[in-house]
């Protein structure tokens, strides 16, 4: 069953010269308690997907089309978007968290992490005692691998990585059905950032909550996720199984991203990586965004806008052979 559906989801940055299109027309589902990843390059659209589900955006960005509906236990829909703001603030912490990619950002400098986390339970939980907040505080510190009399650290007292684990036991405060992790591994070391996945994975299987994953890091996605949605310009160009895209991607942009991190086993392999920048949105080239960057691109990718397309397996938004994988042709 879906926790979260999106559909036709479009979002647009106004400016004097025009609107810069970073969302267009996005449709995914997330069903309850999967780990859905979201990859690709820097300025494909990750992060302002994320604040528009969660309803961060600020202006001068907004929602031009589209709905995000939230699917309770029982199936009831939701229209986040419809939400006013009381609705909204409940939302935004009983059934979906947000961790963002810098925990120090993230937390209040002159507070410490337990009162932090209280905060959120006074607020969302105005039933629980002062002391029940304390111990609920100290619970889930305890189950990110943060030590008790931790609680009464600053943030600067704290390492990057413990910073992480206090921000993602925030998040769990009141167990949410949904936690949308943006970039949260990037400015850790490799160490830290394989203790941190373990963890999440931990916790997903012990609250069973759905991940909303991003990161520009495809090698991590395939590690965590169970499903994986590509990002380029502003669009999905390709979603499957991380078995799957591993095995068999089938557009040259997902190729691109797995050839430009070597193999930990097998035969060496020359690394290709994708030549060019990607393009700029408030100009982009007619036809697929990504044609004028792929090896494989034909005379009809420059005209012809492809929809993505394809089965339970995974989708993909390209017009080389309908789709096969792109090792075929290679």
């Amino acid at each position: 069953m879906n926790v979260l559906e999106l559909r036709d989801l479009s979002v647009d940055y106004l400016s004097a010269s025009g609107a810069v299109h970073a969302v267009a027309g996005i449709s995914l589902d997330l069903r309850r308690g999967e780990i859905l990843g979201l990859a690709g390059e820097s300025g494909s659209g990750k992060s302002t997907l994320a604040n528009a589900v969660a309803r961060l955006l600020r202006p001068p960005a907004a929602i031009t089309s589209g709905s995000v509906v939230y699917r309770r236990q029982d199936g009831s829909p939701v229209d986040v978007l419809a939400l006013r703001r009381e609705e909204l603030r409940a939302f935004r912490w009983k059934e979906l968290a947000v961790v963002f990619q810098s925990a120090m950002n993230s937390l209040n400098p002159v507070s410490t992490v337990g009162a932090q986390i209280s905060d959120v339970l006074r607020v969302h939980a105005p039933s629980m005692s002062r002391g029940e907040r304390t111990e609920r505080a100290v619970e889930l510190l305890r189950r990110v691998g943060i030590s008790a009399d931790r609680r009464r650290a600053y943030p600067h007292e704290l390492s990057g990585g413990m910073r992480q684990r206090a921000v993602i036991a925030i998040a769990l405060a009141l167990n949410p059905e949904i936690i949308i992790m943006d970039e949260p591994t990037t400015a850790l070391d490799v160490v830290v950032q394989r203790d941190i996945l373990h963890e999440i994975r931990e916790l997903r299987q012990e609250y069973g909550f759905a991940v909303v994953f991003i990161t520009h890091d495809l090698s991590l996605l395939m590690e965590i996720s169970d499903r994986i949605a590509i990002m380029y310009a502003g669009r999905v160009v390709e979603t499957g199984t991380a078995k799957g895209l591993h095995r068999a991607p089938r557009h040259p942009y997902t190729v691109g991203l797995l050839r430009s991190f070597p193999r930990l086993r097998g035969p060496r392999e020359e690394l290709l990586g994708i030549p060019g920048t990607p393009p700029d949105l408030r100009a982009l080239p007619e036809g697929c965004a990504f044609h004028p960057r792929c090896r494989l691109a034909v005379a009809a990718c420059s005209a012809e806008l492809p929809e993505l397309s394809g089965d339970a397996e995974g989708e993909v938004a390209c017009l080389l052979n309908g789709g096969r994988g792109v090792e075929e042709t290679s």
